[in-house]
């Protein structure tokens, strides 16, 4: 990997009018400079480095671009600040922190919320731009304020039916074009009316959703209704216990084996934006139904893998958590997860058979933890009156890993 220095300079839709000295100095000296087309485009005559456009796909050839022109002055533009949902977090990744120089501009976000009045730590910021739309979903809530960082002209019209779609239909909608520059301007209209056609591919879009529309809670134990079930679902008050002894934490990392509909794996993912989830599911058709349960609760980066388990675990990333919700007496499954747990991860096991629970109790003596049994009763209709109707009890075991500690 190159080890010469890259300049990264943040430029707005005012283009070099709107640069600092420093970073239009950056611009003059480089010998190459590398951005999208419309950023190149904005750059005077007087910058005579070489021009290269950003290939496509852009992070597969990074380390061979940078490659290219190392020990040459290297500039990169991106738009506003580098280091927000820009180019910049790739390049760190890529070529290593310690050799960026970045001149960060004003983002699209300050710019937008300066416009609308809006506190910018109060407002919720979503990007699309290489995501999954259905990401704006898991952010909707009850008078809510967010912004949508644009993937292209289209995407407007594409949030407001999603909006739509998942109720929030009412929710005002205000899509700012060209922020800082000249031709700056601003659409407004309500989602379920949206009829603008599509405008500046540069936009931003602000919404606030309706204090009366609807919300789900980020609290682990969604009702059971919100899921796409063929039965096999962790119910929402075993689900609730069962994350609370999971220990969601930003960044982690859960493996769900035996994903059944994906309510661990999603309800992990929701707890927050940076905790990560691999649902592991032998069934096709329900792995599939796991991927439309993630996208309609707003976390479309559950990755599912297909296969049985242990061997669908070969090659997944280390754990920092393990659920297992299913399939606990096939031969070496909790062997292979322990194994794979990291010093100091947390497994938690469910089942509702006596088989599983003897293996769950023999574990248990071997590497202590905690082991309890979850009962949950709803009030029925019985003639005339109520009574308790049970439902399966459901024994637990959850453990933290020490360090050292192996299977036996």
């Amino acid at each position: 990997m190159p080890d010469s220095a890259i300049t990264v300079v943040g430029l707005g839709a005012d283009g070099w009018a709107g640069l600092a000295e420093a970073s239009r100095a950056a611009l003059c000296e480089a010998e190459v400079v590398i951005g999208g087309p419309r950023q190149l485009d904005l750059l005077p005559v007087e910058v005579t480095a070489e021009r290269v456009p950003w290939p496509s796909p852009l992070r597969p050839a990074l380390p061979g671009l940078l490659e290219t022109h190392d020990g040459r002055r290297l500039a990169v533009l991106a738009s506003g600040d580098p280091m927000f949902h820009g180019i910049g977090r790739a390049l760190a990744e890529t070529a290593g922190a310690e050799r960026l120089r970045v001149l960060p501009h004003p983002s699209s976000v300050s710019y937008a919320c300066a416009r609308l009045g809006w506190p910018v730590e109060d407002t919720e910021v979503v990007s699309v731009v290489g995501r999954p739309l259905e990401g704006v979903t898991g952010v909707l809530a009850p008078g809510r304020r967010l912004l949508v960082l644009s993937a292209d002209a289209r995407t407007p019209g594409a949030v407001a039916a999603l909006l739509t779609e998942h109720g929030h239909g009412a929710a005002r909608m205000r899509v700012l074009e060209q922020l800082g520059g000249p031709a700056e301007r601003v659409l407004e209209g309500r989602a379920e009316s949206w009829a603008h056609p599509a405008g500046d591919p540069l936009n931003v879009i602000a919404v606030e959703c309706d204090p009366a529309g609807p919300g789900l809670s980020l609290v682990p134990g969604l009702p059971d209704g919100v899921y796409e079930s063929d039965g096999q679902l962790t119910k929402r008050y075993v689900r609730a216990a069962t994350l609370a002894a999971l220990e969601p934490a930003p960044g982690a990392l859960l493996w769900d084996v035996g994903g059944g509909s994906g309510s661990i794996g999603i309800e992990w993912l929701r707890a927050h934006r940076s905790c990560r989830a691999v649902s592991v599911e032998r069934d096709p058709v329900r792995a599939e139904r796991i991927v439309r349960n993630a996208a309609a609760l707003g976390v479309p980066r559950l990755r599912v893998v297909t296969g049985p388990a242990p061997d669908a675990l070969a090659g997944l990333p280390t754990p920092d958590a393990v659920f297992v919700g299913g399939g606990l007496t096939a031969p070496g499954l909790l062997d292979a997860c322990w194994a794979a747990l990291r010093p100091g991860g947390r497994l938690v096991a469910n089942t509702v058979t006596l088989e599983s629970e003897a293996l769950l109790a023999e574990w248990y003596r071997r590497h202590g933890g905690e082991l309890v049994r979850l009962a949950v009763a709803h009030a029925v209709p019985v003639g005339g009156f109520t009574g308790w109707r049970q439902a399966m009890p459901v024994t637990q075991w959850s453990v933290v890993k020490n360090v050292g500690e192996e299977a036996k």
